[in-house]
């Protein structure tokens, strides 16, 4: 890194006084924000500055001003943090994909601990008995799931194939992704031309990926009828891939195979359990991390071979199955009764009679499973949390909760009910790095109930 300069001291300077929008000044960065912004204060404010790190002293151009808060463009990076790294990918910076590629893997994972950390002492005013060291795994390619963009740019003459560009609406013009799984890491350079010579380069949107343990699937959204040609080329590029082409006309509904395509299905607890499903259905986007996820769910959970459990937001049976072999009943609950339908599928195809599925808003509080009696809950929500379902908590009284969480301001708003309304003890909590170089924090943390 450059040296700093004459100019950067002049700056440093005049730091501490009033700058206009425009300006540059020298500032230090002391923390990062949720989203992995850097935190730095010019005229005692918070300024919000992308791409700095801790520690750092940066000159930077403030260029959005609010009542609370600003954010500034990093013009230099004056003095390096000892955490800083050289991205790898050309795309950084520029592609929304990824937050944090310049901050050292290790680096990466204790802000994310203090993260969750933060959130559960500050909203939850909890803190667990034990911090589990986090769960970790590759780094690159792992994304199984992932939707990219596609835009037709008649001024450079071609179609781009990426994620969205981190502030803007365009699509990165990118041609490799580290971060999607073999062989979705090349498929911009592969889909773009394909898109081009069709007859509507302006009417396919988005494409969706899938990928299974032995299979992938490939998503393209068309908003008109593709030609002969076009059907013809959409499955050259699936067979040089080694991946099967759907087209989608409309809803999840209109999502049909281009050929016969193989069945997408992952393995859980050692192969004990095979999830089967669609290419449009969810799934944890990290195979190996969701494997560990579950194995340290089973871990916590303790079951007995008698044990009732409860397992809300089930999908695809991903706990409830590997729940079920160890347990005496598990009743999953899911709002989608395409999932719920995937799901009892899923427990046929595993020989499991145990498990049985349920299709129900969570966000209603007055079902007869929340009166009923369960050893166990499983809970894995979406990022709006699950306040109804813990506000069911005090009546079923399990002896141990097991929740999973991708939001860390509402798993803390939850802890907080079940913590200081409902009687229970946060056990232990530990993050999961579900979304390596991005500032998503998923986390798994265990709740016993004080007798």
């Amino acid at each position: 890194m450059a040296g700093r300069t004459d100019g950067a001291r002049d700056a440093v300077a005049v730091a501490g006084g009033a700058a206009d929008q425009g300006d540059e000044v020298a500032a230090e960065v002391f923390d990062l924000s949720h989203d992995g912004r850097g935190v730095a204060v010019l005229d005692g404010k918070r300024v919000f500055v992308p791409g700095a790190l801790p520690s750092e002293r940066v000159l930077l151009r403030r260029h959005r001003r609010r009542r609370r808060q600003s954010e500034a463009e990093l013009v230099r990076i004056v003095e390096p943090a000892a955490a800083r790294v050289e991205p790898p990918c050309p795309y950084f910076g520029v592609c929304g994909g990824c937050a944090l590629q310049h901050l050292d893997y290790a680096a990466q994972i204790g802000f994310k601990e203090r993260s969750l950390a933060a959130a559960l002492g500050r909203i939850g005013r909890v803190e667990p008995d034990e911090w589990l060291p986090a769960l970790t795994g590759r780094e690159w390619h792992y994304r199984r799931r992932a939707r990219l963009g596609i835009r037709h740019v008649p001024g450079k003459g071609r179609v781009l194939v990426g994620f969205r560009e981190q502030r803007a609406r365009y699509v990165t013009d990118m041609a490799a992704c580290r971060v999607l799984v073999e062989p979705f890491d090349r498929l911009p350079a592969e889909l773009a031309p394909v898109v081009a010579a069709s007859r509507l380069p302006d009417r396919i949107p988005q494409a969706e990926i899938a990928a299974g343990d032995e299979a992938g699937a490939l998503i393209l959204r068309v908003l008109d009828p593709p030609g002969a040609a076009d059907l013809e080329a959409f499955s050259a590029l699936g067979e040089r891939l080694g991946i099967d082409v759907y087209l989608q006309t409309g809803g999840p509904d209109a999502i049909r195979p281009l050929g016969e395509p193989r069945r997408l299905a992952y393995a859980l607890d050692d192969s004990k359990v095979r999830i089967e499903f669609e290419p449009g259905d969810f799934i944890q986007i990290n195979a190996e991390i969701n494997r560990a996820l579950v194995g340290a769910a089973l871990e916590a959970a303790g079951l007995g071979a008698r044990d009732r459990v409860l397992d809300l937001y089930c999908g695809l049976g991903n706990f409830s199955l590997p729940f079920a072999r160890r347990a005496g009943e598990v009743l999953g609950i899911e709002g989608s009764g395409t999932l719920v339908a995937r799901a009892a599928h899923n427990a046929r195809s595993n020989g499991i009679d145990n498990a049985h599925f349920v299709t129900a808003d969570l966000e209603q509080p007055d079902w007869p499973f929340f009166r009923e009696p369960f050893d166990v809950v499983v809970l894995d929500p979406a990022r709006a949390g699950a306040r109804a379902a813990v506000a069911a908590m005090s009546a079923m009284r399990p002896r141990r909760i097991v929740y999973v969480s991708c939001h860390p301001a509402t798993l803390a708003r939850d802890a907080a009910e079940l913590v200081h309304e409902h009687g229970y003890r946060l056990r232990s909590a530990r993050v999961l790095d579900m979304f390596p170089h991005t500032h998503h924090v998923e986390a798994i943390t265990v709740y016993d109930r004080d007798a």
